[in-house]
């Protein structure tokens, strides 16, 4: 859950998974519509569905209990070096280190390096004597990521109470190396039609094509176009929507009628038990005033 999304924002989820769902067996046995309702609203859903994905073979193939291989972890979706080695630290108390952006910083802020200038897997392998000289390696693992959340910060770090600045050569050097990388934001224009009837339902479909939104009950979603060719729909209006490295540019345009294309089904704009992405919630939010 805490994939790209802040701790704050994922706690109300977390309490409601663990509320449902008090052994992996349980979760197992969810359907994905289910799993997707609880989500909705945290976003990212491909990893709603890795997680019960994971648990099914979790379940069905290691009784429940996960591997101490680090290559038997990665063979469960979603899961990669970073997640394979958290869990291994967390989960087993192996000695290992779960190497995210946090973790990344504060290593090269020790060395005052740029991030791509190190091999990590070659700086943990050479100084593994130092780094795992210790019976604690679950807290190992997570201290590391927390100093660098909340004391190696990615601006205005706290180097002044840090433990490591007797060491740390950013600290004692006038010239310290960035480490915070520009996030390239990409820019996206689209036009997005949505079927309105009196009931005040909307007509959404699976079927767009678009990479970010693949499978999910949308309007129909198309780049933009000449306006010229939208004379069968009415503009409501212009809105902004930014979805992780994307910045899209939205004109909405809608008209009321009662026959819909076969690929789409009418949801109702409020109170609906249909898992529905924030996506299509805030476009929901927009065509709502029409009623």
């Amino acid at each position: 859950m805490l994939q790209q999304t802040q701790v704050k924002t994922a706690i109300p989820y977390f309490n409601k998974f663990t509320k449902k769902f008090k052994t992996l067996k349980e979760l197992s046995k969810c359907s994905e519509k289910e799993i997707l309702k609880l989500w909705e609203g945290l976003g990212y859903y491909r990893r709603a569905r890795n997680l019960l994905a994971s648990s099914k073979l979790l379940v069905r193939k290691y009784n429940s209990k996960l591997p101490y291989e680090i290559d038997e972890i990665k063979k469960l979706p979603g899961i990669g070096d970073y997640t394979a080695n958290a869990l291994l630290g967390l989960i087993h108390d192996q000695p290992t280190i779960a190497v995210d952006g946090n973790v990344k910083r504060v290593f090269a802020r020790n060395l005052n390096k740029k991030k791509e200038k190190i091999n990590f897997k070659k700086l943990f392998l050479t100084n593994s004597k130092n780094l795992f000289n210790t019976n604690r390696n679950a807290d190992f693992v997570e201290a590391l990521m927390e100093f660098g959340a909340l004391t190696c910060k990615p601006k205005d770090p706290i180097c002044g109470n840090c433990c490591l600045n007797k060491s740390c050569k950013y600290f004692k050097s006038s010239y310290k190396i960035t480490t915070t990388n520009k996030k390239k934001v990409k820019e996206m224009n689209y036009d997005i039609f949505c079927y309105l009837n009196k009931k005040k339902q909307i007509a959404l479909t699976k079927e767009n094509k678009i990479g970010f939104l693949k499978n999910f009950n949308l309007p129909e979603i198309k780049k933009m176009k000449n306006i010229s060719e939208n004379k069968n729909w009415k503009y409501l209006g212009s809105y902004k929507n930014s979805i992780s490295n994307l910045k899209l540019n939205i004109n909405l345009y809608y008209r009321f009628s009662n026959k819909i294309p076969s690929a789409y089904n009418w949801y109702l704009l409020k109170d609906n038990k249909e898992f529905i992405p924030s996506f299509t919630k805030k476009i929901f939010k927009q065509v709502s005033i029409l009623f």
